[in-house]
């Protein structure tokens, strides 16, 4: 019974990101898509949890260049407890001033795109990235629940959240406190932010690649090995675009 109710939630907020935001996912591909086709990047950042869609995005089969996920293993446990652990990670993603540091080691240039996924929108970690961004010339698209910006004290010093600071801000259609299921307790359990946002990400790439050929411009896809006609080495070659993509000097 309890796996029928987390399926009923999960559909309902899966239906109301597709009727409620439909607008402004195709707002974001469009974005997307014309700075790909202008060879600008499309950063992808988030921190606990939200680093899900950042690494579902790229590679992966059916994804293609020009989408760049911004990695920091200290915004991302590998343990619970100790080294690489939860709480460490959690302290950090509050803190102020650390996230500056991070990015400056990209060339991040105006005319990129900064997508920033952060369920709570809360926290230093997202809010600075897209500040960053935005100091930058970036367009910022968010990912974040809008009942919890409505809801929630501002934590940042600045008092914004980050649904403040996007130029585009997709709501996740989740809950503030996350947890679908009532078990008849205070508190519920089986989160639903992870699915909504993975469904996001995905609605982008779907978005951004559509638009992109309806440009002109062929995407430099990903492909998985069972698609017919595939040549053996074509993801390789797609590492390889990436690679050179990556390498090629930018202005600072």
């Amino acid at each position: 019974m309890s796996e029928t109710k987390y399926y009923e939630k999960i559909s309902e907020i899966l239906s109301n990101i597709h009727s409620t935001q439909k607008a402004q996912i195709e707002k974001a591909g469009d974005v997307a898509a014309s700075a790909i086709a202008a060879k600008k990047r499309i950063y992808l950042f988030g921190s606990g949890h939200s680093v899900i869609p950042v690494m579902d995005i790229f590679p992966r089969y059916g994804s293609f260049v020009g989408f760049f996920p911004l990695y920091d293993p200290r915004l991302m446990w590998t343990n619970v407890v100790g080294p690489g652990g939860a709480r460490e990670l959690l302290w950090l993603e509050t803190r102020e001033g650390y996230i500056e540091i991070f990015l400056q080691s990209y060339p991040i240039e105006k005319g990129d795109v900064m997508v920033v996924f952060s369920h709570g929108g809360l926290n230093a970690a997202g809010i600075e990235a897209a500040l960053y961004a935005k100091s930058r010339g970036l367009t910022v698209i968010t990912v974040s629940s809008l009942a919890n910006a409505r809801v929630s004290q501002a934590k940042h010093s600045t008092g914004k959240k980050l649904p403040d600071v996007a130029d585009i801000a997709i709501d996740n259609c989740v809950d503030p406190e996350d947890a679908q299921v009532d078990i008849g307790r205070p508190e519920k359990i089986a989160a639903g932010s992870t699915i909504a946002a993975v469904f996001v990400a995905m609605a982008l790439v779907a978005e951004t690649g559509a638009q992109l050929v309806a440009k002109g411009y062929m995407p430099q896809t990903f492909v998985s090995p069972n698609v017919p006609g595939i040549e053996k080495n074509h993801n390789q070659k797609i590492f390889e675009t990436f690679t050179e993509a990556l390498l090629t000097p930018r202005a600072q």
